[in-house]
């Protein structure tokens, strides 16, 4: 179903599902919060790593983290990242229409 989706018809669940993930008050384990993390900044085109130098309070770690969730997802273009976050999403929160 999401396949056949128009680009615009898939930005527009995209952010839809983007939006209702951000204002839920559901919490999220640290693994799902990744992959929404990695499919969201690929979708986005804001997929470049940066480097932190002297990170502090565990950033290094969280930085790691997050480093390995886009490697995971490297080869995803950003149309099949939206796909997935939407899948994420409707997989996660149950009361978005």
């Amino acid at each position: 179903m999401l396949d056949k989706l128009s680009d615009i018809e898939l930005d527009e669940l995209f952010q839809e599902y983007y939006e209702a993930v951000r204002n839920t008050s559901k919490r999220f384990p640290q693994d799902t919060l990744l992959r929404f993390y990695s499919y969201y900044k690929l979708a986005t085109n804001e997929n470049q790593m940066r480097v932190q130098h002297l990170p502090e309070n565990g950033e290094e770690l969280i930085n790691a983290f997050k480093a390995n969730a886009m490697f995971q997802v490297q080869k995803i273009d950003p149309r099949q990242a939206k796909i997935n976050y939407i899948k994420l999403a409707k997989q996660e929160i149950d009361d978005i229409n």
